[in-house]
């Protein structure tokens, strides 16, 4: 006797797959509904299970092929005479599997509901969690990933307390360690700056260098490429003068280490460039090639910071986090944090795994409204805390 089971959403396409595996003749022994074991069955589907059996056919010599009149005043006992003991022992095979069938399956069913039991009392503290992420704009399939990761790893017991600090720790692992600009006397660095239109690279760079400047005691200078915008470099002048730095205009990629040359008393190099957007190819290429314009050979060595708005939609920062990695590696800077109290899209980067998350801003005021993304206070703000 062959047993095999076959799943799908519905009854019929659950015997349909049994019958194109098996044939006509396959015998349906038991039809039931399997729910998804431990935290992803908050999130799937109940499948519809068949048991499906096939007694295997025994190799049967091969005997001479004999004509039987057809007779409709033939003795019933004669078409069915061999019939009843193969068929009966075909149903006493059956009724025998069935049996089984159904003793093997009150006992998983008593198992599942025993788990279903022990689970009930911190299930409804993962669904309250779970909510709490995608109100904070976190993406269905990080929110998952998390729980299903945190779920391998509580007990049955586990109260509130318990599964929130399993879930906080999650997050901050997620999260990663964020990248900042430290001021090191014995390394000379250059810092791009690039993102598109409108995110704040001007104002961020400046409470940069204000930080440099006052708090480290940096000898840094500023540079800029964005000469597409009107008053971009009279912006980044008033900055300049108000900190006393030295500012210098890139306006063709050659100018980078000429300028360099001209700065090299100073150990910090922090470079404004124009707003790009990722849909123009021209554009991406412009910035490529002043990347790229640093030779190997330079004193300096060179990092990279995209400035995102943690406003935008998280689709359209997947589409520009993938393009400007074509062009370089990169940290991520967020700004207009005060503009919104969802945090989800920090998360969903560090997740996104493009680049490692850095600083945020949360206003225009100079040098004030910056700081390192603190990992512990999103993962609070998550949760629902402040």
């Amino acid at each position: 006797m062959i047993i095999k089971k076959f799943q799908a959403k519905t009854e019929k396409e659950a015997i349909l797959a049994a019958q194109a595996e098996m044939g006509n003749s396959a015998v349906i022994v038991n039809i039931k509904t399997t729910k998804p074991s431990g935290l992803m069955k908050l999130f799937k589907k109940e499948l519809v299970e068949v048991t499906a059996a096939l007694e295997e056919k025994e190799v049967l010599p091969v005997q001479e092929k004999k004509e039987v009149p057809l007779s409709t005043e033939q003795p019933v006992s004669l078409r069915t005479e061999a019939a009843p003991e193969g068929m009966e022992q075909r149903l006493d095979n059956i009724q025998l599997l069935l049996e089984q069938q159904i003793q093997k399956e009150e006992s998983e069913t008593s198992v599942q509901k025993e788990e279903e039991l022990e689970e009930k009392e911190w299930m409804p503290f993962l669904r309250m969690i779970y909510k709490q992420l995608l109100d904070n704009e976190v993406e269905e399939i990080y929110a998952n990933q998390i729980l299903a990761e945190v779920e391998r790893s509580i007990k049955k017991e586990a109260t509130l307390d318990m599964i929130l600090a399993a879930v906080y720790q999650k997050i901050i692992l997620k999260l990663g360690e964020p990248k900042k600009i430290e001021y090191n006397e014995k390394q000379k660095k250059v810092y791009f700056f690039i993102g598109p239109t409108g995110v704040g690279k001007t104002t961020t760079i400046a409470k940069l260098a204000s930080d440099l400047k006052l708090y480290q005691h940096a000898k840094l200078a500023l540079m800029t490429s964005d000469t597409y915008r009107l008053a971009a470099v009279e912006q980044l002048r008033i900055y300049a003068n108000i900190l006393e730095l030295p500012l210098q205009v890139i306006y063709e990629p050659e100018d980078l280490n000429r300028n360099l040359r001209m700065l090299s008393e100073y150990d910090i190099i922090l470079i404004d460039t124009a707003g790009r957007s990722h849909k123009n190819e021209e554009h991406c290429n412009e910035l490529r090639d002043l990347l790229c314009s640093l030779p190997e050979d330079c004193e300096y060595q060179s990092e990279v910071f995209l400035v995102l708005s943690i406003t935008t939609k998280y689709s359209d920062l997947v589409n520009i986090c993938s393009k400007f990695k074509d062009l370089c590696q990169y940290n991520v800077i967020f700004t207009k944090l005060d503009e919104t109290t969802k945090v989800g899209n920090i998360l969903n980067i560090a997740m996104l795994g493009e680049g490692s998350i850095s600083y945020e801003t949360s206003g225009q005021n100079v040098p004030d409204d910056i700081a390192v993304i603190d990992v512990q206070k999103v993962a609070k703000q998550l949760l629902g805390g402040v």
